[in-house]
């Protein structure tokens, strides 16, 4: 009987697990995943939202608990934390971290899903108390903890990505006067510096107050040892909780000592089966890996759940002895403060320029319903397409109440290969109450096919 090894337990190395083992039963595959937290198969991408009180439990946020997948002949070990993988002995050490104890464990089939850390610079104070990170489950239970005892109500948030925005949000619903301090030009760096402002100023009439362009030297403490404020080069901003958000990473710290091969963001290289390159019998998923960019052609670093559990679907299927693979992303995600919905797909300008494409950009202004309709929300969408083929390089949404959600028409697009050109001609839903006769982003899609015809003409 052969033995599958899973390094992680939760979204790729999970989903691989129970994907194998619909294939092959306990007489066939023996199943073994190791996972160093007490939790397994749980939404991080919640987290902030179970500390700004939408979420009103911790267990919501758990899709399947370790004894259910135990139930399902999963030989799941929770608190056990691999140390050590030796890909030519085909074996992983771990450690209990309970008992202390350490054990050599034999695989046929390994796979790595050992996810991503939080950059977490090195920084006076970085690890004070009243300093949090929200990456996993007990993160949150922790910051939630700290929020209920701390009498100040003065928030630092470091860091203005996905994570750092939806904190200052449940700060915010936390009571808390909120100030974001990003080194970057505006806020959300995997948006246009243009579309950035719009979310900075959406955070400022919000209350929220961002430092853009500041990067932190120091977190001073007290005479007890807590943080005090968040220091930049520009000043200090008081701080009685610090919660840092500025992204990830992947970890790969056991990966790269076994030799495996890593990209330049230092994620695992694989072939779009999801296995090792140059390894037959090692696999690797989720926010571990790098991924195929299909607009760039190029490999890059996304932390999201939802390629975590297609990885580990895909790997599941191969090691099952059935077939499947991960053609790659266009680089979508949405993300909300409060009211204001933010998206995107495809490339940024950055991006286009430095995979040497020549471009056209177009920003339009719209409304997410017919414009008498009642609510109708405004909304600004901007698109990037490629000097003379009209190819959709990409689009970034920011507005309100219906804005997020159709990035995924473009997404689709992108993944098509489609024109802007193409795009005017979609037979998308209408009606009043979803949107204008002209839907926005085919709105921005006529402009663009325009730029596109005005250039190359």
């Amino acid at each position: 009987m052969e033995r599958m090894v899973v390094v992680g337990g939760d979204a790729a190395g999970m989903s691989a697990a129970s994907g194998a083992r619909r294939l092959r039963g306990p007489g066939e595959l023996e199943i073994v995943a190791f996972e160093r937290s007490p939790f397994a198969s749980y939404s991080a991408c919640g987290i902030p939202y179970w500390i700004g009180g939408d979420v009103a439990e911790r267990d919501s946020l758990i899709a399947r608990t370790p004894e259910e997948h135990r139930e399902r002949g999963i030989d799941l070990r929770t608190r056990h934390e691999v140390t050590e993988i030796d890909v030519g002995a085909q074996r992983v050490r771990s450690r209990d971290l309970v008992a202390g104890t350490e054990t050599w464990t034999g695989f046929d089939k390994l796979v790595i899903a050992t996810g991503a850390r939080p950059v977490r610079p090195r920084l006076p104070g970085i690890d004070a108390p009243g300093v949090h990170g929200v990456q996993t489950l007990d993160d949150g239970q922790a910051l939630l903890d700290a929020l209920g005892r701390t009498a100040g109500r003065r928030a630092v948030v470091v860091g203005a990505g996905y994570i750092g925005v939806e904190m200052a949000e449940a700060l915010l619903k936390r009571g808390f006067d909120v100030t974001v301090v990003n080194r970057g030009e505006q806020p959300m760096a995997t948006l246009d510096p243009d579309m950035g402002l719009l979310v900075h100023e959406a955070m400022d009439a919000l209350g929220i107050t961002t430092v853009d362009g500041a990067d932190v030297t120091g977190i001073p403490t007290g005479g007890d040892g807590r943080v005090r404020a968040v220091s930049t080069a520009e000043g200090e901003y008081p701080a009685d909780v610090v919660v840092l958000g500025i992204g990830v990473e992947p970890e790969t710290t056991l990966a790269g000592a076994a030799g495996l091969p890593l990209g330049v963001y230092g994620g695992l290289l694989t072939d779009r089966a999801m296995r090792v390159r140059g390894h037959e019998n090692v696999w690797a998923g989720g926010d571990c890996v790098e991924v195929h960019d299909l607009v760039s052609g190029r490999e890059r670093h996304v932390a999201l759940g939802t390629h975590a559990n297609k990885h580990g679907q895909v790997i599941g299927a191969n090691v099952g002895g059935g077939y499947a693979t991960f053609p790659g992303v266009v680089g979508t995600a949405v993300s909300k403060v409060c009211d204001l919905e933010i998206a995107r797909t495809g490339l940024r300008e950055k991006d286009a320029r430095e995979v040497g494409l020549r471009f056209v950009t177009v920003t339009v202004e719209s409304t997410s319903r017919a414009g008498y309709y009642p609510d109708a929300a405004p909304m600004t969408v901007k698109m990037l397409a490629e000097l003379r083929t009209g190819r959709l390089l990409g689009v970034q949404i920011v507005g309100r109440e219906g804005a997020a959600k159709r990035v995924d028409v473009a997404a689709v697009a992108l993944t098509a290969g489609m024109t802007v050109e193409q795009m005017t001609a979609l037979d998308l839903g209408y009606a009043p109450p979803f949107s204008p006769v002209w839907d926005p982003v085919l709105v921005a899609a006529r402009k663009a096919a325009a730029a596109v015809r005005a250039a190359s003409g």
